[in-house]
């Protein structure tokens, strides 16, 4: 895909936002398990995943998501997917993994889960 990926990173009271932009795949698939990685060592307490900018995602990057869902619930915290595009919240309905995401649709709900 052509849109290069993005992340930027804030402070939340309890963990850390982190809003992505671009397309996430197999490109950078790799960069984004290497930051969310750097994130969780931290073994915060939330972490809130904004994918507002993010308008296509393919399966490297579902399994980037996942791997940091797995690591964050292994040590008590949570993960929250927050403001997903239609496309890429029809994806993680498709796999049925909607079922194992907290998904809001926006950052301050997210914060609430």
């Amino acid at each position: 895909m052509s849109d290069k990926m993005t992340t930027t990173q804030k402070p939340l009271n309890d963990g850390v936002q982190i809003s992505l932009s671009g397309d996430i795949d197999f490109s950078c698939s790799a960069v984004l398990r290497g930051e969310l990685t750097e994130i969780l060592d931290g073994k915060i307490d939330r972490l809130v995943i904004d994918l507002a900018e993010v308008s296509y995602m393919d399966s490297s990057g579902v399994a980037v998501l996942v791997e940091a869902l797995r690591k964050q619930h292994g040590h008590g915290g949570k993960l929250v997917l927050c403001q997903l595009q239609q496309r890429v919240r029809d994806i993680f309905e498709i796999s049925r993994l909607h079922t194992l995401f907290a998904i809001t649709e926006d950052a301050e709900q997210a914060a609430k889960v």
